[in-house]
């Protein structure tokens, strides 16, 4: 399997620069303007650009001689630039090529920039320029991950406030929601030391893989969270439909403590137990390679399942409680909107992960995905803080007291 792109310039070109031309794992720069304007005879170029997907099996990395003993990995696709009719071949400027990695590198290792030559790999004349883990780097992800993880860090701090602080009404039961911040929160701050400090914990492997065990821990715990929110919130509207004299609390909140970290620890276990090396890749996460990421993806899946049919479940036996004349206005009208923010957060939270399987080829979804995920923070502060009257008014409150203070 290949792919291609060709582009031709002619004498009568109006283009400042030439369009990198792509395929789905490499995209090369070339000054074809100034090949063509060298170009004397027709004062035209082009360029035929080729990526060959499975051509790494035929020209296999032991076909590159060096002088020591080394293990030697194919990292990319091949691929090929062709001139045609072309007399003057004399490049005004270096060409650049990147190269997507085809699998993960190994960072005591080291890359090699090569092309074929008759019957071997050869370097000269082609040279690494700049690398990281994936290709060449991109210092505006950098930089815009950094900026959105800490604003939703600063959220989350604000929610998990809201929560603690503010008197909430009789019945609200704000364990899940609390816990959610903090599992999240955590999983947030340490993924982001981790990214910050990168060079030097990535080179000790033993802890670089407890912290990729820590935020399969961490993360998934969030989504266990959801769940049992969603249990409480089935029981909550399946009680409105009966007839009770007294309230009684269903489950204690130590029992859900244990519930919600518990399955999380059981499944990290278990993963451990099974693939040990799964854990610990370039970036400190789960290793893609052997489907190991499916440990965190395959959990995540089932509890986004089981909270959907809890929610048609809800939505159902709440329309038919608004029939039942023995619940009253006031608590029917407050489990509708608990439901409404539940179901508001689930598809916040939930399903911007979902968009990560759709990330590889583009990049305005990489971005979306990295703006959604880092922000869960602030859209659980906009949920239950800013469109919660009654939180506002406390907010309100308090900060009159502290201007109060602060003129006295």
């Amino acid at each position: 399997m290949h792919q291609g792109q060709v582009f031709m310039v002619g004498p009568q070109v109006t283009l400042d620069q030439i369009p990198r031309l792509d395929t789905t794992n490499s995209s090369v720069d070339i000054d074809l303007i100034g090949i063509a304007k060298n170009n004397y005879e027709t004062r035209s170029a082009a360029v035929a650009f080729m990526s060959y997907n499975t051509m790494e099996n035929l020209l296999k990395p032991d076909f590159f001689n060096t002088s020591n003993d080394t293990v030697k990995t194919m990292m990319s696709t091949v691929i090929s630039a062709t001139l045609p009719k072309t007399t003057n071949t004399e490049l005004t400027k270096p060409v650049n090529f990147t190269l997507k990695h085809i699998r993960e590198f190994d960072r005591s290792g080291s890359l090699s920039c090569v092309y074929w030559n008759i019957s071997e790999w050869i370097v000269d004349g082609c040279s690494v320029l700049k690398t990281n883990s994936s290709y060449t780097s991109d210092s505006l992800m950098e930089r815009l991950n950094l900026v959105c993880v800490i604003v939703g860090l600063v959220f989350f701090s604000l929610a998990l406030l809201t929560f603690a602080l503010c008197q909430w009404s009789p019945g609200v039961n704000n364990v899940a929601r609390i816990n959610i911040c903090v599992s999240l929160l955590l999983a947030h701050l340490l993924f982001l030391l981790t990214q910050q400090f990168l060079s030097l914990i990535q080179p000790q492997q033993v802890v670089c893989a407890v912290i990729s065990g820590l935020l399969h821990f961490l993360f998934l715990s969030g989504f266990v969270w959801m769940f049992i929110e969603a249990v409480l919130l089935f029981i909550c509207v399946k009680s409105l439909s009966q007839i009770s004299s007294k309230k009684k609390e269903v489950l204690s909140s130590g029992f859900l403590c244990v519930i919600g970290y518990v399955v999380a620890l059981v499944v990290v276990c278990v993963s451990v137990g099974l693939v040990p090396e799964g854990y610990g890749s370039e970036h400190c996460w789960l290793k893609m390679d052997k489907s190991f990421i499916w440990s965190f993806l395959g959990p995540v899946c089932v509890i986004l399942a089981l909270n959907m049919i809890l929610f048609i479940k809800i939505a159902i036996t709440l329309n038919s409680a608004l029939k039942n004349l023995n619940a009253e206005v006031s608590q029917m009208k407050q489990t509708k909107i608990m439901v409404f923010k539940a179901l508001a957060q689930f598809v916040v939270l939930g399903c911007s992960w979902i968009l990560g399987f759709f990330t590889n080829d583009s990049k305005v979804l990489e971005i979306l995905f990295l703006i959604l995920n880092s922000q869960q923070g602030t859209f659980i502060f906009l949920i239950y803080g800013v469109l919660n009257n009654e939180v506002m008014q406390q907010f309100r409150k308090f900060f009159r007291c502290l201007c109060c203070i602060k003129q006295h």
